[in-house]
């Protein structure tokens, strides 16, 4: 049975312009579905709307959300609430901000097992000490007792990692979790995130800007361009042959790192202005 399935989920700032249109997109247990596109596009939105976190001046005003049969907007907020948080985990860009500075390690994986899910508090250290180890960080007990500043960038990533994988969550949405780190500590991060989301059988929704990391990490993949998904599909048929001239141009814009002297390709302003005027008529046949 298809674990999360999005239909026709529409989004828009409120008395303002759609940010998703007609959104529809399926992801399997234990599948990993990236979501691709420039800046803008809405794939972070699709992940804040499954997760109940859209900020306040947005509204979903149609679709469906359904986790595991159930749509969550047919839910009052506190069963929403509960049903994301013992269901879904959340891996964020910036490791940095996402840590509350002010608190140890430890409390920030084991509170929401204790608070939330009712584990003892024992069995949430031990939890988050065999998670740390999961993740490659050495002398879990003294990460545990440190404070996010006295933490390197990529160990910082790594305790988000650990924490989303804490309760065994179904779905994990990674909101492009590597963005913040230096090259080299991205290869590891994803390394370790694929290998965990393999391990644990957790379906992933992947947000990236990046197709190297797709062709890596996702088995499907959903393109997006102004809140409206131009062309599903597999990995391996997208790499192979795009169907959409602007997944092309995407594919065509993407640097060759084995031929540094190749020039950049941007996507060209006839493909941009195509997929404009596709999102227009689109608009204009919802209206």
């Amino acid at each position: 049975m298809t674990y999360l399935s999005i239909r026709d989920l529409s989004v828009r700032l409120k008395g303002g312009p759609s940010l998703l249109r007609r959104v529809s997109l399926d992801v399997e247990p234990g599948e990993v579905r990236g979501l691709v596109g420039e800046s803008g596009a809405g794939k972070s939105m699709i992940g804040k709307a499954v997760l109940g976190i859209l900020p306040p001046s947005v509204e979903i005003t149609g679709g469906q959300i359904l986790l595991d049969g159930t749509d969550l907007l047919t839910l009052p907020p506190k069963d929403r609430r509960r049903r994301i948080g013992a269901s879904c985990a959340l891996i964020p860009q910036d490791p940095l901000t996402a840590l509350n500075p002010s608190h140890r390690i430890g409390p920030q994986i084991t509170d929401r097992l204790v608070d939330i899910l009712g584990w003892t508090r024992a069995d949430a250290e031990a939890r988050a000490k065999a998670l740390l180890a999961e993740v490659q960080i050495p002398d879990p007990d003294r990460v545990l007792r440190a404070y996010p500043h006295e933490l390197s960038g990529g160990m910082r990533q790594r305790i988000l990692i650990a924490s989303a994988f804490a309760a065994e969550p179904k779905l994990i949405v990674a909101d492009e979790p590597t963005t913040a780190l230096d090259v080299t500590v991205q290869k590891q991060i994803l390394k370790l995130i694929a290998g965990m989301q393999a391990r644990h059988g957790t379906a992933l929704l992947f947000v990236t800007h990046d197709l190297g990391v797709v062709s890596k990490v996702c088995q499907y993949l959903s393109v997006l361009y102004a809140g409206m998904v131009v062309e599903d599909a597999t990995v391996v048929d997208f790499f192979a042959a795009p169907r959409h001239a602007y997944s092309a141009a995407l594919l065509a814009a993407t640097p060759k790192y084995t031929d540094p002297a190749a020039g950049l390709n941007p996507v060209p302003d006839a493909v941009i202005d195509a997929v404009r005027a596709e999102v227009a008529a689109f608009d204009r046949g919802s209206a």
